[in-house]
């Protein structure tokens, strides 16, 4: 079984010899991951990534590779590489490439993600998969701005027909019940001290996370819960969305996992959060619908984001899984995203 590859990849993979192809419903690959590689901390508030909503227009380059020390004969794969298309992003390029060439099926799965399907059937020992996009970035208005024209209080009142339709974004995680307790008496602090209003103590959560939890790449894995990042005060993006996306949905607020990446630019401390892909977390709120915020950076996300899947959670959003039905051995995984501004 392939495991996925974590948001924040480990740097470094070479480019193998590889037909690109333009993307429209063809071929990609997919699948394992180490513990979780990802953005390192920032130090300073001028050396964050602004959520500025200038346009602009970037390129990404996404690179993955799994090598092996006994041939793969028979596997299948499923990607999540093709960036979301919509009025604050457009797709003005995107190709993918595949080695060993292999043909490729795409679909729409049942979060609104274009998905790839492929299964290899001759034996191989290396897999390489290069994504290449090119997209155009307009911003949102902020969260201050829509709350300076109409305030909304915590608890949110939903129909029953909404409730219904987000409810997989509401359930919060199977954890015991002595943590969830816990965790729901961190997220109250933060609604009582913004006097239960909605903009306000998602941006303050936004921001603690941010500025009270430590970047620490390898402290965890996959498998790390919301509660244990909460307990330790340090990880890595996905453990930050995984933790703010708890939070959100035990004050019944809808919330749910993206993935994607970030431009940090060539000044930025933090740069190597834009050579791994990111996560951040996404709000539905009301006549906002999904905003999307970025617990790393304490920030709204904006024109340096480039979204790509989403999901409940890290696993339904991961860029490349599968599985090995025989052979393979020992795996290695590399990973490489360049963002860059074109």
């Amino acid at each position: 079984m392939w495991s996925s590859e974590p948001d924040g990849g480990v740097l470094g993979a070479e480019s193998r010899q590889a037909t690109f192809v333009p993307a429209s419903g063809s071929q990609t690959e997919a699948g394992q991951q180490p513990a979780a590689a990802q953005p390192v901390p920032v130090t300073a508030t001028s050396q964050r990534v602004g959520s500025d909503a200038i346009p602009r227009t970037l390129q990404v380059v996404h690179e993955t590779a799994y090598t092996y020390d006994q041939p793969v004969e028979r596997s299948s794969h499923r990607l999540l590489l093709r960036p979301v298309e919509d009025r604050y992003q457009e797709i003005v390029d995107y190709g993918f490439a595949i080695s060993p060439p292999v043909a490729s099926t795409e679909f729409e799965d049942v979060f609104g993600n274009t998905a790839m399907a492929f299964e290899l059937a001759a034996p191989y020992t290396a897999l390489q998969i290069t994504s290449r996009m090119t997209v155009h970035l307009r911003g949102a208005r902020s969260l201050e701005h829509r709350a300076a024209h109409r305030r909304h209080a915590i608890p949110l009142t939903w129909m029953p027909w909404q409730r219904q339709m987000l409810s997989t974004y509401l359930l919060p995680p199977e954890l015991p019940e002595t943590q969830l307790q816990e965790l729901s008496e961190f997220a109250m602090s933060f609604v009582e001290r913004n006097d239960y209003d909605l903009i306000g103590t998602l941006l303050d959560l936004n921001e603690t996370i941010y500025a009270d939890f430590e970047y620490a790449t390898g402290s965890t894995t996959i498998a790390t819960t919301a509660f244990e990042v909460f307990e330790s005060r340090r990880g890595v993006c996905q453990d930050f969305a995984n933790l703010m996306i708890c939070v959100a949905r035990l004050l019944q607020i809808p919330a749910r996992y993206r993935m994607g990446y970030i431009f940090t630019g060539a000044d930025y401390a933090n740069k190597i959060q834009s050579e791994a892909s990111h996560a951040w977390v996404e709000l539905y709120l009301p006549q906002v619908g999904w905003h999307g915020l970025d617990p790393t950076n304490g920030i709204q996300v904006g024109t340096n984001h480039v979204r790509v899947a989403c999901g409940r959670n890290y696993r339904d959003a991961t860029p490349t899984s599968g599985t090995i039905y025989r052979g393979g051995g020992t795996e290695t995984l590399t990973t490489s995203v360049r963002v860059a501004e074109v």
